[in-house]
């Protein structure tokens, strides 16, 4: 018999377009394993997640950048068609933030966690993640939030270069234009160009003081915090590789036991009374050997999987059990084993893993999204090679109209120089050979020459300048 109540299906949503997330198909797999039937509203046009055979029903998503009220629109014609209470899943911090505002609407059609009102609002914000740090006394690096572009310039030197720049509300950068939601940032001149997009960023512009990166620095901590405020599943991982690389998204990451990564995250949440799925990001300080609080996702982190335990639980397969009033009964935990996003590190996918592995696309009993993986990823890879090359040769080109204005610009101002001093251009020099003459009229010209040397000779030896040389010059 089941320990899950299968009879109630759970519902995966994000808005976030991304046809690489692997966390969405990680959550597919894990529920449609144990016998829950998945739906998905998200955006899988393109994406493997579509190939899997655990997805039962694919729905149609809010648009891109839609507001709280259109997501929640969605999720009741979602809820019309499912016909029965369903586990709400967000996938991404917008639709965590857009579930906690309509809450009350959406409770009696979908089993939620009793998050406090506007707690997933407040910890993914990254501005007001500082404070919530600051009223828990929990390390945070230091953060500036800027009032303009001239602020802004101020704050980076003040915290001292480079340092972190972010968007407060990430979610709400928009793609393609060119943001990003954190980057680093090695000029004050730069931070205060970055704040002027605030307004199309969607949120504030934050400056946070850099904590330089290093071996056994980047952890992360999943979890689920339950109906009482257990923290169970879960648990304290390393960050071996990133993409980007040193920033960005975990390539590879270990399950990792670390007390004090562990006291820390719970503390965190015990103190907020915070429910529900949680995963946060730390950095340890190489001085003073703190963790610092980066981040807090109320939602699944994209390499969940990671913390499956001896009995197959993990974070998404909780949160069902619990909301379903079914027993959680925790295994072993698995310390080594190790989550790989293929497509990001291919070469680690295939060294040996002694504590176990799990890779986020390929599994042997769901491999088409796998097959379709390498295929959209070949695809992707091209493409952005294709337009990297473009810019490099726009690039190019732009450089050499710049030097071509320049030299057109150089002949200009010397031409107009010369026309201002009155001195004439260059004349151009033309040889020219001398008429025959007679041998008198030769002698003559010789003796007039050898008379006009001893001149100058005496003249140059009263007056100590060199002798005149320039007489062939012509």
């Amino acid at each position: 018999m089941s320990l899950f109540d299968t009879r109630v299906p759970a519902v995966l949503l994000r808005t976030d377009r991304n046809p690489f997330h692997h966390g969405t198909l990680g959550a597919v797999r894990s529920l449609g394993r144990a016998g829950v039937e998945v739906h998905v509203v998200a955006d899988c046009a393109g994406s493997p997640i579509a190939a899997s055979r655990y997805a039962r029903r694919l729905h149609t998503p809010p648009p891109p950048g839609a507001s709280p009220a259109e997501i929640a629109s969605v999720l009741r014609r979602v809820a019309a068609r499912i016909a029965r209470p369903a586990v709400l899943v967000p996938m991404d911090d917008a639709c965590a933030v857009a579930v906690g505002r309509a809450r009350d609407e959406l409770a009696p059609l979908y089993l939620l966690p009793g998050l406090p009102a506007g707690l997933a609002e407040r910890v993914a914000d990254k501005a007001e993640l500082a404070g919530v740090c600051a009223a828990l006394d929990v390390p945070h690096p230091e953060t500036l939030v800027p009032d303009g572009p001239a602020e802004a310039t101020r704050a980076a030197w003040r915290l001292g270069l480079p340092v972190v720049a972010k968007w407060s509300r990430p979610w709400l950068v928009p793609p393609g234009g060119g943001l990003r939601s954190t980057v680093l940032v090695r000029s004050a001149r730069e931070a205060g160009e970055l704040c002027r997009r605030a307004e199309e960023a969607g949120s504030r512009l934050l400056l946070q003081a850099f904590l330089p990166p290093g071996p056994d620095r980047d952890w992360f901590f999943h979890g689920y915090a339950d109906r009482s405020g257990t923290v169970r599943a879960g648990g304290p991982g390393r960050k071996i590789r990133s993409w980007p690389r040193r920033a960005g998204l975990t390539a590879v990451g270990r399950w990792t036991p670390n007390p004090g990564v562990q006291a820390l995250a719970e503390r965190v949440c015990a103190e907020l009374g915070y429910r529900g799925v949680l995963d946060l990001d730390f950095r340890r300080c190489g001085t003073t050997g703190r963790y610092h609080l980066l981040d807090f996702n109320p939602r699944p982190g994209a390499q969940f999987r990671l913390f499956t335990d001896s009995s197959g639980l993990d974070v998404v397969r909780a949160m069902h059990l619990d909301l379903t009033h079914r027993p959680l009964q925790q295994g072993a935990p698995r310390p080594g084993r190790v989550f790989v996003a293929e497509n990001y590190a291919p070469l680690s996918a295939l060294r040996p893993a002694p504590g176990g592995r799990e890779l986020a696309w390929n599994a042997p009993d769901d491999r088409a999204p796998g097959r379709a993986l390498w295929t959209l990823w070949g695809r992707h890879a091209a493409v952005r090679l294709r337009d990297r090359l473009r810019r490099a040769n726009s690039r190019a080109d732009q450089a050499d109209q710049r030097a071509d204005q320049a030299d057109r610009a150089d002949q200009r101002a010397d031409r107009a120089d010369r026309a201002g001093t009155g001195v004439p251009a260059r004349p151009r020099v033309v040889r020219q050979a001398h008429a025959p003459a007679d041998d008198h009229a030769d002698r003559d010209h010789d003796s007039e020459r050898d008379r006009d040397r001893d001149r100058d000779r005496e003249r140059g030896h009263r007056t100590g300048s060199p002798g005149d040389e320039r007489a062939g010059s012509h």
